[in-house]
């Protein structure tokens, strides 16, 4: 997956975001030993050119946490701005989990407390919603199925081991990293299967 991904990139420059994580130190040293990946702290601060060093890299990796919490920090430093500029400039933006639903107008997420819940403040950079772990937590795919069919915005659900390649804001194709993975587009409708591509 990883290597899909730094295959999409302009060049080999990988930024990892750990907010979402409390910016664990250990996630940060893992993701520079796998990749050479810099890290953007915001505790205690930001860096003062946030703005410059998120454009001098080519890929901006978001990890899982908390997305609720992370999305609040992002705005109030207007790192949300500067993404959407990343983005437009043609920085890769990746993540998993919080680094998945964030770039949506919604998602499932379990930001506030155990309980899953909709949560409507993405960034919205994708429209509808994306829901990840749908089969690696036992509530995520009737949770979301049932918040959709109730009203909430239709989007993409990814087993573990599969992730969503856009281009712009479509959808281009959905890949996995093992034999059983796969993407799901889910409307109030139900859920149709969006077979992979198996890397």
């Amino acid at each position: 997956m990883l290597d899909y991904l730094l295959g999409l990139a302009r060049g080999p420059r990988v930024l990892y975001v750990p907010t979402a994580n409390m910016e664990n130190p250990y996630s940060a040293l893992d993701w520079h030993e796998r990749l050479g990946a810099s890290v953007l702290r915001f505790n205690p601060w930001p860096p003062a050119d946030l703005r410059a060093v998120a454009l001098d890299h080519d890929v901006i990796l978001v990890g899982g946490g908390n997305t609720a919490n992370m999305l609040a920090v992002w705005r109030v430093h207007r790192f949300d701005r500067v993404l959407r500029e990343a983005w437009e400039s043609g920085v890769v933006l990746a993540g998993w989990s919080a680094g998945m639903i964030c770039w949506f107008e919604a998602g499932i997420t379990d930001s506030f407390g155990p309980q899953l819940e909709g949560m409507r403040d993405g960034l919205g950079f994708l429209a509808g919603s994306g829901c990840p772990h749908y089969d690696g937590e036992e509530r995520r795919r009737p949770v979301y199925r049932r918040l959709v069919a109730g009203g909430f915005p239709p989007g993409i659900a990814l087993d573990d081991a599969a992730g969503a390649h856009y281009i712009g804001t479509e959808l281009h194709a959905v890949v996995a990293s093992t034999a059983t993975a796969a993407g799901y587009r889910v409307t109030a409708a139900g859920e149709e299967r969006l077979e992979p591509t198996r890397l």
